[in-house]
C-alpha cells in the first residue's frame, strides 16, 4: 500500500526593510525526484548563484507561486501585515494545495492551509530557502527596471535600502509617489520639508 507523503510549501518573502517598492513573496513545493542542490537562505548567496538557482527552482519545482503586496497597500497596513498578505497571496496562487505551508520568520499568514512559523527556516528548510530565492531575485529585478526608470536614485545598486547613497538622491531629488513607502521613517521626514 503506498502512503501518501505530506505536501509541504516553503514561504518566504522579500524586501521588507527597503524604503522603495512592493514586497515580494513566493510559495515553492520542491519535486522529491528533482532535488535542487546549493538551495540556502538567498542573502547568504552570491547574485550570480541566486539567478542559476531561481532557473532551476523554476524549471524542476513542483509547483511555486509569486506574490506581492503594493507600495500602497505597506503604507495602508504596515510593512508586516503587508508581508503576510503577499505570503497569503502566494500559498493561494499554488495550483497544488499543500497539506502544511512552512514560513519563514515568527508569524504566519491568514490561510487555509496549515501553517509553521520557522525562525531562520530560509536557512535551515529547502522549501524555504528556494522561497526565499525566488521572492529576492523576483523583487531585485523590479528594483533594476526602476533603476531604468529612475537612474539617479540607484536603485539597481542599493535595491531600495536605506543607504546613505539612496538617502541623498531623495534629499537631492525628492520622494517618488508610489515607489517611495511613505509610512516608513525616513520618507516620512522628508514629506514634512
Amino acid at each position: 500500500m503506498k502512503v501518501n507523503k505530506m505536501i509541504i510549501c516553503g514561504v518566504d518573502e522579500a524586501g521588507r526593510g527597503p524604503l522603495a517598492g512592493n514586497v515580494v513573496a513566493a510559495a515553492v513545493i520542491l519535486d522529491p525526484s528533482h532535488p535542487i542542490i546549493g538551495l540556502n537562505d538567498s542573502k547568504k548567496l552570491s547574485e550570480t548563484k541566486r539567478e542559476y538557482l531561481y532557473q532551476q527552482i523554476i524549471t524542476h519545482a513542483k509547483c511555486y507561486a509569486i506574490a506581492e503586496a503594493s507600495v500602497a497597500e505597506i503604507d495602508s497596513i504596515n510593512i508586516l501585515q503587508a508581508s503576510l498578505l503577499a505570503m497569503s497571496r502566494a500559498i493561494d496562487k499554488l495550483t497544488i494545495k499543500p497539506d502544511k505551508a512552512m514560513i519563514d520568520g515568527n508569524k504566519i499568514p491568514k490561510s487555509d492551509v496549515v501553517c509553521e512559523a520557522i525562525i531562520g527556516g530560509d536557512a535551515l528548510i529547502a522549501e524555504i530557502s528556494a522561497a526565499s530565492i525566488l521572492a529576492k531575485v523576483t523583487r531585485d529585478r523590479q528594483l533594476i527596471e526602476l533603476d531604468k526608470e529612475y537612474p539617479q536614485y540607484g536603485f539597481a545598486k542599493h535595491k531600495g535600502y536605506g543607504t546613505k547613497e539612496h538617502l541623498q538622491a531623495i534629499e537631492q531629488h525628492g520622494i517618488i509617489h508610489g515607489i517611495h513607502r511613505t509610512s516608513f521613517a525616513p520618507i516620512k521626514q522628508q514629506l514634512l520639508f
